[in-house]
């Protein structure tokens, strides 16, 4: 072998290896940190549940709950019947029909008995046209908003102009709220006047038994690729999520289930139009307070629950990760000004330093890893105990982390009863590396280089009736 091939091949596998252990020695300070985190969690919420308890007070802020909804006939009315009975003192519902073109708003409007309201709006931040107002005179505190297309962002801005409340909730029409999720996701707003955002855990309603607007039975769904989304969901939120809290450097609150103050949105000029609205307003809320000296904190918090849809076919599922993917590169852009800041201080060190470089370019450099290392072996030039090592270490770390979300889950949390369906889940995390991630790695590839598309696509619902499989 040439001198410079030689060299071409160490600089190749060493690379590879380097940030593999960089990337996975962080993971495993996530899970640390997470452990830690829901501790102290777990305390504060006991402390403040024994304080309320024996002062015999309850205050609250009133909260306004935005649903933006496109072409959800299937799911629009079991979703608001779910809404209709969180329990919170003082709540109203506001579901955006943005455009749809199924029988969306007329579901609705016969379920609902819906009549037109000639309730002002008032213009903070931009949005397409509003056709109409739309109020129910057997809920008085369930608003439906008709207007043109815009996309996600454009509805939950319409919903912020209908709006009356300081506190919004949003949450996407195909998810379900446990009844206490609103109050625990907002009591902390008025404990700690610098909080301006909150989001709270979403997990995969597929498998569960729905009845009447409420999950009565927790099951992990039957399907493989469904289950398997089940455990990338806990991982993601309890591992990750949770770790970020203890770094200030969330960025990203689920589009599935956020509440915010809803003066901070409107100071950012509200929801940006992009596929991935979500982490680029946390983005935005994050600039904007640090740009004008703000004291603020943005938290996720693991015990308010979401229970959301996940694609059950292989199509919906890559086609859902591409647009996650350009998204987040397309948030990363137009946030540029973050990257490697000291200004933006543990946000830009670690959170949007992480989003650069291992979910970015990580994509590029692990499919890079996939072709260069067994090319380099085949041509015999890797050593073969480094590429076995390097097999081994993938494997047995990857598997570890994910059966540590199960166990933080199962141990904090326990949702899943069924002693079957944990163990499932632990399987699942050792069989990800066999086909599953090697799918979505190359659809986030593919994601990579096309970006700047900016359609948001449509997503299969199931009805919420007994059981979403």
């Amino acid at each position: 072998m040439s001198p410079p091939l030689q060299l071409a091949a160490h600089f190749t596998q060493y690379s590879v290896l380097l940030y593999f252990f960089a990337v996975n020695s962080f993971y495993t300070l996530l899970i640390i940190l997470a452990w830690r985190d829901m501790v102290r969690h777990s305390h504060l919420s006991t402390s403040r549940a024994a304080r309320r308890q024996l002062t015999g007070e309850f205050y609250y802020k009133p909260v306004s709950v935005i649903v933006p909804a496109r072409d959800e006939e299937a799911v629009i009315a079991e979703s608001v019947r779910a809404l209709l009975n969180l329990h919170y003192p003082e709540f109203e519902i506001i579901v955006v029909n943005d455009g749809s073109t199924d029988g969306t708003l007329a579901r609705i409007r016969t379920e609902f008995a819906l009549a037109v309201s000639k309730k002002p709006v008032c213009l903070r931040v931009p949005h397409e046209p509003i056709r109409g107002v739309y109020r129910s005179p057997e809920y008085p505190n369930l608003l439906v908003v008709d207007k043109e297309n815009g996309g996600k962002a454009d509805a939950i801005n319409a919903g912020i102009n209908v709006s009356s409340y300081p506190i919004f909730c949003s949450i996407d029409a195909d998810s379900l709220l446990e009844p206490d999720a609103i109050l625990k996701s907002s009591k902390l707003f008025l404990e700690d006047d610098e909080l301006i955002a909150t989001g709270g855990i979403v997990r995969v309603l597929n498998g569960c038994e729905v009845r009447n607007g409420a999950v009565t039975d927790i099951r992990l769904p039957r399907a493989p690729l469904e289950a398997m989304q089940a455990l990338e969901y806990t991982r993601a939120f309890l591992l990750g999520r949770t770790g970020w809290n203890a770094l200030k450097s969330l960025l990203i609150i689920s589009g599935a289930f956020g509440v915010f103050r809803k003066d901070m949105v409107v100071a950012v000029n509200g929801y940006r139009r992009t596929v991935g609205e979500d982490m680029d307003l946390v983005m935005r809320l994050h600039r904007h307070c640090a740009d004008n000296s703000i004291p603020y904190k943005i938290l996720f918090l693991p015990d308010p629950v979401c229970w959301t849809q996940v694609p059950f076919t292989l199509r919906g599922l890559l086609r859902q990760r591409n647009r996650w993917h350009r998204g987040m590169i397309d948030a990363l852009l137009f946030n540029r000004a973050m990257i490697l800041n000291p200004k933006y201080g543990p946000t830009s060190l670690f959170g949007v330093s992480y989003f650069v470089f291992v979910e970015c370019l990580g994509p590029l450099i692990e499919l890079f890893g996939y072709i260069s290392l067994p090319s380099l072996w085949a041509a015999g030039i890797l050593n073969t105990r480094f590429m076995l090592l390097f097999l081994v270490l993938v494997a047995a770390w990857g598997i570890s982390i994910n059966i540590s979300a199960v166990f933080l889950d199962t141990y904090n949390f326990r949702r899943y009863r069924r002693d079957r369906d944990i163990l499932r889940l632990c399987l699942l995390g050792a069989c990800e590396f066999l086909g599953y991630r090697q799918l979505t790695l190359l659809e986030r590839v593919r994601a990579t280089f096309s970006f700047r598309q900016g359609h948001w696509g449509s997503q299969t619902r199931k009805v919420m009736d007994k059981e979403t499989e």
